[in-house]
């Protein structure tokens, strides 16, 4: 139901300036008022503009603290579950397998819902364009995650999760090379940061596994491709993935093709082999374990979502700092929880490279300053414009000022 529109003046006090101050519901509660029961004067109007503002901010500072905490529930929480898995699961690849299925039933329940509730079809791919465009996005996502999973058999979370921060020195060299970032000096003293504060870590770890570290950093190097091809994926207009959840549904069943192979190479027969699915004895202990693996893929569903929302209702500079602070907080929960040992120079060292990662998020931060970047429109083919949904939350700020937001409830969706 649309909300009356608020006419410019009631008595003296005109209803334009309140609309400029005042969020929807006190708009709402303005129009249904008469001249005779709106009796403000001008200071009394100034306070309660000043209260209602105050209230407003500190909404919005709540829930982004609620955003921010929900993304790291999943994401902390399915680094300590993989860790935790590996320990009596050695089977990472079809982990890995089950989580990408799903992740697909889960992304395509979504999409039937969002059809059901918006009345539109929902983008679906050619065969040509499917295997053309989004097969090398899938392909390197599978192997960045795969190895991921596969590098907890061999490192502790701390080196994990060292190691695994330094895809931001992969994702900026991609992105220069596909010419999506542009280059300037600062970016050396962000990759000498970086890249030394990774050194500081390793150096006498007594814990650093040469196996583990090499899958991981090699995880890190396909994780920039996968990234930089996400963008360019989500970002060409033509496709129309702008939405994420019609994203991960059409990568999940190239990415399952991708991984499938090594995954029977290298686990096939000790899977078939193993008293965990295919030998075991009673249905408890099969039952537990599909029970943990789809929570698995529960917690990767989440965590695409959790980003998604995060990046939608505020930015993509919130998801950044935040991620930085995730760092902090997943080293700090595995020195208590996992007992990962740590001397000051590993300290010192992740320190460097968080100096590293904040200055470039910091740089980033400037250099669009004055850019229009939280609303970026996609030419299509047929000369309209598309906007990328996870990008709009400046502009819905002044929409929001200037017009009644009843799609506001339903922005996630669309």
């Amino acid at each position: 139901m649309r909300r009356p529109k608020v006419e410019k003046r009631v008595g003296e006090v005109t209803r334009q300036s309140c609309v400029s101050s005042l969020n929807w519901a006190v708009r709402y509660y303005v129009t249904r008022c008469t001249p005779g029961e709106l009796q403000l004067d001008e200071e009394n109007c100034g306070v309660s503009f000043l209260l209602l503002s105050l209230a407003q901010l500190i909404c919005r500072a709540v829930r982004t603290v609620g955003l921010v905490l929900f993304y790291y529930v999943f994401s902390i929480g399915i680094t300590f579950y993989n860790k935790w898995l590996m320990k009596g699961f050695h089977f990472p690849l079809f982990m890995t397998l089950v989580h990408l299925t799903i992740i697909f039933c889960l992304s395509a329940l979504t999409r039937s819902a969002m059809q059901c509730w918006t009345g539109k079809p929902r983008v679906l791919l050619s065969w040509k364009t499917y295997m053309i465009k989004v097969a090398p996005t899938a392909l390197a996502t599978a192997l960045d995650i795969g190895l991921s999973n596969w590098s907890f058999l061999f490192i502790t979370i701390s080196l994990y999760t060292m190691t695994k921060s330094t895809a931001v020195l992969f994702i900026l060299f991609f992105s220069l090379v596909f010419k999506l970032e542009e280059p300037n000096p600062f970016l050396i003293v962000v990759v000498l940061l970086i890249a030394g504060g990774l050194f500081m870590f390793t150096y006498e770890s007594t814990e650093f596994n040469l196996e583990g570290f090499i899958m991981v950093l090699l995880a890190s190097f396909i994780g920039g491709i996968r990234w930089t091809l996400t963008q360019v994926l989500m970002q060409k207009a033509e496709l129309g993935l702008q939405n994420p959840v019609d994203t991960m549904f059409h990568l999940q069943p190239l990415m399952f093709m991708g991984l499938f192979p090594l995954f029977v190479f290298n686990e096939g027969l000790s899977l078939c082999s193993s008293e965990k699915l295919f030998r075991v004895g009673e249905v408890p202990p099969l039952l537990y374990s599909l029970l943990t693996l789809s929570a698995g893929g529960a917690l990767a569903f989440g965590l695409g979502f959790s980003e998604f929302l995060l990046v939608s209702r505020t930015s993509s500079l919130t998801l950044s700092i935040s991620g930085i602070f995730k760092e902090v907080c997943t080293l700090l929960l595995a020195a208590r929880l996992m007992g990962d040992k740590m001397t000051m120079v590993n300290w010192l060292g992740f320190a460097v490279c968080l100096s590293g990662i904040s200055l470039h998020v910091g740089l980033k931060a400037y250099y669009s300053k004055g850019k229009n970047q939280t609303l970026r429109q996609l030419p299509s083919k047929d000369g309209q414009d598309l906007e990328l949904p996870l990008l709009r939350h400046g502009e819905e700020d002044r929409e929001v000022e200037e017009t009644c937001d009843e799609d506001e409830e339903q922005e996630i969706l669309h």
